[in-house]
Order: C-alpha cells, then structure tokens, then sequence
C-alpha cells in the first residue's frame, strides 16, 4: 500500500470490528463472516473452472476478480467445512466488490494480519488468506493490461 492509500471504508471498517475484540472473539467474527460469503453468479456456479484455484489453501478454494462497469468484482467458493477460509474469502467479497481496481490495487497485502488474525488462527491459513488477496491482485492487473 502507498503511503498516500488509505484503506478503503469497508476494509477500515472490516479491520475496526476485528481490532475491537479479543483473539477469541476474532475467529468467532471470522466463522460469522464464513456464513456471509455471497454465492457466486450462475456463470461460475455452473463452470467452476472459471475460478482460479488457490494453491496456499489447504481447502478447495477457488477465487476471481473481475473488473465490471461498477467496479471490481471478488468472487469466492470455499467449502463449509473450512469455516476460516471461507470467511476470509466473504471478507474479500465484501471488502473488495465495488471498489476501483487502483484500491483494490493498494489493498496491503498484509491485510490478513492487519485485523489480527495472526495469532486466532494458523500461519498456515494465513498463508491461505494472504494467497486469495495475492491473486484478485494479479487478477485486477492482468485485466487493467488487457485494456
């Protein structure tokens, strides 16, 4: 993140709820955030293979950022039984759909342990959630190059 980025509204909002509670508090927020994670559209519903593939997440996980005329656009599957994962992808869903690509671009890549999360849950999940950000991204700049 630039130094002159803010972090969105959403994410600042997103970060402030989880700053405000204890680490065990945290991942029940996290597995509240795991229920939210918007269903993805019919075009992807019916052709998975049209998310990418998040190799860092132990689960199947599968994610794509798309530009829109309103915005970038994160969409997510992750399995019910991997609570942390999933609710990580519904933060980035609900974090990142609607912002420009430039702010979803400055999004720190850190954004995992800027909310805390870094001692409620495993390096390993984090890894996970650092993966899903890493690749809306490229996603955003692979399309922004596209033109």
């Amino acid at each position: 993140m630039s130094d002159t980025a803010p972090l969105p509204a959403v994410l600042t909002e997103i970060r402030e709820s989880f700053l405000e509670l204890g680490e065990r508090e945290r991942l029940q927020l996290l597995l509240e955030f795991a229920n939210e994670l918007p269903d993805v559209p019919e075009r992807y519903a019916v052709a998975p293979g049209l998310l990418e593939k998040v190799e860092e997440c132990q689960s199947p996980v599968r994610a794509f950022a798309e530009i829109e005329a309103d915005g970038v656009h994160f969409y997510a599957t992750a399995p019910a039984e991997a609570p942390t994962t999933r609710g990580f992808a519904s933060i980035l869903a609900q974090g990142l759909t609607g912002l420009s690509a430039q702010e979803v671009l400055d999004v720190p890549d850190d954004f995992a342990m800027m909310i805390g999360l870094n001692r409620a849950v495993s390096p390993l999940r984090l890894s996970g959630m650092t993966g899903m950000l890493t690749r809306a991204k490229r996603q955003v700049r692979e399309q922004l190059a596209r033109g």
